[in-house]
């Protein structure tokens, strides 16, 4: 297909919240050249970030074409594409209305509703297959429904005619960016703060009461600014001109999409900062939340810009496999926390803790013996991003073992150059050779071979045999000796005299039911299963919440008889008690070591 010229007129979409109640946006694309032998269209089947076939296109309820008032015929081709007939006139455009239902409330899709309205492209921008280079430019509309009367646009979409936070059209020099900003409507709370200059806004949509936009705005601003700085030390030039933190603030939720100048957020309103507790201690709430605001901003560098060669471009119609996602999330996951620390939003005690409950997580898992973090990144789509009940004992996070692994890289590079050389270094070589230039200069992706490579380059050592044992292979990482010579006690207190069953437990109503049993523990090796739910023990009944009380009678090694119902038989089975196989990672500072704490500080490099 020839590839057209960008003097073509611009890919023209609409786009309406026409029906709120019934979660419906109408959509409309206008293609002034179509393809003379029938213009395809495609909806992305994954959005970028969240490795998951997802099928956007099964959310399409109608969609037909016209031109110059006619209908044209579309033939669809596979779950995700349609074929326009050709056009009689060759000069004329050609129109596909479309309508999509969004009722997905998380980061990776569509919602709309009487409160707020919000979209990713990949689930509502038909691609227009051979002129993906053009300009793309959007309507966003007003919905006319009474509810949307007060609501404002936020989006980093660049302004065409629309205001700054209004209604109109925005446009994007490409598909591929018409796609990476997400786009919030709403009557949302809105502040704006900068970080070295760029102008910054967080938008948090949701009933929130006395929120403190000011000690966000504040904490916020320490982050990005010392993100910002940690990439680029002499110049301080961040890579967007602009960035938007969107919110949706519920009553139970979390996650995060990283995009190229914004990120899309969902949480806990009871995360968020109140003006009730000015001068108080963070809540562990807010720093989960402050986490995933570092973790989704490291982002803009760190996997939007420095990309695995696979992700270079994006083939968003099938899987796009790479062994690299414990570099690309991993390490993201190590910063994240680790920049709370140096932009002074948390202390080393703080960081210990939450660094030792990573430490535990991965170690809780048998699969991180069977799965390396390599084969983890490149299964990422049939198995981390489709866990079942025996995930535990079947893979690893590369999330998790891979922020560890960042940890492990960072401690050796800094003990083999005495502190003149570390993981910051890595990851800035990065960011100059693959990330600066990415987007104006037509930059690539970096391979397996050279993320490795330049490990060896900066230490001046040899990681070869490391990356065979902790990220190709399964060894666990030797933590307590790599942070020891940088004065930092490694402990592992494991209540081993704490009765347990072994198991993972969720609820079903009031009820005790089993969401993983781990391997080789009590529950498993006495019959029990994911899915069963708990009746009694020793003739007392379990509930969803009493179960710790219970075994608390028992010492580790004692029998008791477990009723459960499977599906909707019951069953019997005798259970001997284990000590509760729950590591218990302390991270603790000695006095010695105050003056080299590794991580905890930039290295000497610049």
């Amino acid at each position: 297909m020839k590839k057209p010229s960008k003097t073509l007129p611009a890919i023209a979409y609409t786009i309406v919240g026409h029906d709120l109640a019934a979660h419906l946006f109408h959509v409309a694309v206008t293609v002034a050249a179509p393809a003379e032998g029938g213009q395809i269209f495609a909806l992305p089947a994954w959005i970028p970030g969240s490795y998951m076939i997802r099928e956007f296109s099964r959310n399409i309820v109608r969609i037909r074409a016209e031109s110059k008032g006619e209908p044209v015929e579309l033939t669809k081709l596979d779950k995700h594409s349609w074929q326009a007939a050709p056009l009689a006139d060759r000069s004329a455009a050609l129109t596909v209305h479309y309508e999509v239902y969004a009722w997905d409330l998380s980061v990776r899709a569509a919602h709309l509703d009487q409160n707020h309205g919000f979209f990713n492209g990949t689930s509502t921008f038909l691609r227009v297959l051979g002129q993906e280079e053009l300009p793309h430019v959007v309507d966003i509309q007003r919905p006319a429904d009474e509810a949307a009367a007060v609501w404002r646009v936020a989006t980093s979409l660049p302004e065409l005619k629309a205001k700054r936070y209004g209604y109109g059209t925005y446009i994007a020099s490409s598909y591929d960016e018409l796609i990476d900003h997400p786009v919030e409507q709403g009557d949302f709370a809105l502040a704006t703060f900068k970080a070295h200059g760029i102008p910054h806004d967080i938008v948090i949509t949701g009933r929130v009461p006395n929120l403190d936009l000011a000690r966000l705005s504040a904490d916020l601003k320490k982050i990005c600014e010392t993100q910002i700085a940690f990439f680029e030390p002499k110049t301080k030039k961040a890579p967007m001109d602009r960035y938007v933190f969107m919110t949706m603030a519920v009553g139970d939720g979390y996650g995060g999409l990283e995009h190229r100048a914004s990120t899309a957020l969902i949480c806990n309103r009871g995360d968020l900062p109140t003006t009730a507790a000015k001068g108080k201690d963070i809540s562990d709430g807010y720093l989960q939340y402050l986490g995933l605001c570092s973790h989704e901003y490291f982002h803009t560098w760190n996997v939007k810009r420095i990309k695995p060669a696979a992700f270079a471009p994006y083939n968003l119609q099938v899987e796009n496999y790479s062994p690299l996602l414990w570099l690309f999330e991993g390490f993201t996951s190590y910063y994240d926390d680790l920049m709370l620390v140096r932009a002074g939003i948390i202390g080393e005690q703080a960081y210990f803790k939450l660094l030792g409950k990573t430490a535990g997580s991965v170690l809780r898992g048998a699969g991180r013996t069977k799965q390396s973090v390599a084969d983890s990144s490149f299964d990422a789509w049939g198995k981390y991003y489709r866990q079942d009940e025996n995930a535990p004992n079947a893979i690893v996070s590369y999330y998790t073992k891979g922020s560890l692994i960042g940890l492990a890289l960072d401690l050796s590079i800094r003990a083999k150059t005495g502190g003149e050389k570390s993981l910051d270094d890595v990851m800035r070589a990065l960011w100059q050779r693959y990330g600066r230039d990415f987007y104006t200069g037509g930059g690539r992706g970096v391979t397996p071979a050279e993320a490795e490579a330049l490990f060896d380059e900066i230490s001046g050592g040899r990681f070869k045999p490391f990356f065979d044992k902790y990220i190709r292979g399964t060894e666990d990482l030797p933590l307590a000796k790599l942070l020891a010579p940088f004065g930092v006690k490694y402990n592992d207190e494991r209540k081993s005299s704490k009765p347990s069953f072994d198991a993972n437990l969720g609820k079903d109503g009031n009820d005790c039911k089993l969401s993983a049993v781990h391997e080789n523990g009590a529950a498993q090796q006495a019959g029990l299963s994911a899915g069963d739910i708990l009746i009694a023990v020793d003739g007392l009944r379990v509930t969803a919440t009493n179960l710790d009380a219970l075994l608390s009678r028992y010492a580790v090694g004692e029998t008791v008889e477990v009723y459960a119902f499977r599906r909707d038989e019951l069953m019997r089975f005798d259970l001997t008690l284990q000590g509760d196989r729950v590591p218990g990672i302390t991270l603790t500072l000695e006095a010695a070591g105050k003056k080299s704490a590794g991580p905890l500080r930039p290295s000497a490099s610049r």
